[in-house]
């Protein structure tokens, strides 16, 4: 065999060896970075912690009043006729609304549930950002896959390129063979060109999610197996009863509506108001006054009522809302799942039978074109074959992992071990 043919069918073997032009770098630690820096993760624990802070508040008493003045007689001026006029005098009053018993206690609930609602959303967006920076990440290392499948595609047609020329110029074939190769040559450079660019998509989407510097340097994920769920999906969807922050959060948002319904019926009952005063009316004895208000509740069928009401319809929005979310997470798994086991059994079939299939049959038609037993067009078909069974295998290992990553994102379950985040 001449060296022209060895060096082909040694660069289609090669087409399964990654190309290194970037310095490696590991999905775990990209997560990482992304948990520590993204500003969506740093918002949203500001919202969570400063939600913390309500349930104090909401709790507490109301501040009291202090009531400073002076009442006078026959003029205007401060302590006119005091003493000598009953009803002149100088003095203070303290006043402190007390709500009904229960109240304070309820509204406390109410901001504890909204913080703890926070916290799932919180929970939501650091899983949200996870997802995308683990998908980027898989997208980025498809394109260093698919650039390297191309550039080996044009190495060997570089060499059928020679080939065809010594034998055109030996009489041995037709001036076209010249003509089709450089043609699969120049659509070879678009698909690296397209590929190029999606890469540049992900490495953008990726320093966006760090939070890095627009335009800096990423470097090439580091080919990681991403091991088959140790759960069925009916164990995943169970676990992501407590998991998944969207299920938890619409929870929260049911018990918050219980608690607003029963702050609304206590509404029936009218806080009141204690207050405490003392006036001096100079050489008379002085006055002291202590009284309660208490608020009449004539229109509560104009105003505690639909308050009620309200509060009754938002608990059964809460309700069904939660429900429709358990609906969508059952079906979105579900199809993540449906995928998930798709890309793995086509990945195992390639690999088991369509790869090596494929790759003999170029070795084998290279060698038949070398001593003029094929003709071009039956090897560019099979090398055109070769090149789509290669990235049809590498994106089967990208959709695997990204309906890992979805699953995860959407329940909160960690599938290669099994554990809850």
């Amino acid at each position: 065999m001449s060296s022209p043919c060895i060096f082909m069918v040694l660069a289609v073997l090669g087409w399964v060896l990654p190309m290194h032009a970037a310095s490696p770098v590991r999905i775990a630690d990209l997560v990482s970075e992304a948990l520590a820096n993204n500003p969506e993760i740093l918002a949203a624990q500001k919202v969570y912690e400063a939600a913390h802070q309500r349930r104090a508040r909401e709790s507490s008493m109301p501040d009291p009043v202090l009531s400073v003045g002076y009442a006078s007689n026959g003029g205007p001026l401060p302590g006119q006729q005091l003493g000598s006029n009953p009803t002149s005098n100088i003095g203070f009053s303290v006043a402190q609304e007390i709500p009904y018993p229960g109240k304070r206690h309820l509204r406390g609930q109410i901001a504890a549930k909204d913080a703890e609602a926070e916290f799932w959303q919180y929970q939501a967006v650091q899983l949200s950002v996870r997802s995308r920076v683990v998908q980027a990440a898989h997208r980025l290392h498809h394109t260093y896959a698919a650039i390297a499948i191309e550039e080996h595609a044009k190495a060997v047609l570089s060499d059928m390129l020679r080939v065809s020329e010594a034998r055109y110029i030996a009489g041995k074939a037709a001036q076209q063979d010249i003509f089709k190769t450089q043609t699969q040559l120049s659509m070879m450079e678009t698909r690296i060109i397209k590929m190029l660019q999606d890469r540049a998509m992900a490495e953008a989407e990726l320093n966006s999610l760090l939070n890095r510097k627009p335009g800096g340097p990423v470097g090439e994920p580091v080919s990681e197996e991403v091991p088959h769920p140790a759960l069925t999906v009916d164990e995943i969807l169970a676990r992501a009863l407590e998991t998944s922050p969207e299920l938890n959060r619409r929870l929260k948002m049911v018990a918050r509506g219980e608690l607003g319904v029963n702050l609304a019926r206590k509404d029936f009952h009218p806080d009141y108001t204690v207050s405490a005063g003392y006036y001096n009316q100079g050489g008379m004895s002085p006055m002291y006054q202590v009284r309660v208000d208490v608020p009449i509740r004539l229109h509560a069928e104009s105003r505690q009522r639909p308050a009620l009401t309200e509060q009754v319809d938002l608990l059964s929005e809460s309700r069904r809302n939660y429900e429709a979310a358990q609906q969508s997470l059952q079906f979105r798994v579900r199809s993540a799942w449906a995928e998930l086991e798709t890309a793995s059994r086509l990945a195992k079939l390639y690999t088991d039978t369509v790869l090596p299939q494929s790759r003999l049959t170029v070795e084998s038609s290279l060698t038949a074109y070398q001593t003029g037993n094929a003709d071009l067009v039956s090897v560019l078909g099979n090398l055109a074959t070769q090149i789509d069974v290669e990235e049809q295998f590498h994106e089967q290992e990208l959709n695997y992992a990204l309906a890992i990553a979805r699953i995860e994102e959407m329940t909160g379950v960690e599938l290669s071990s099994g554990r809850d985040k």
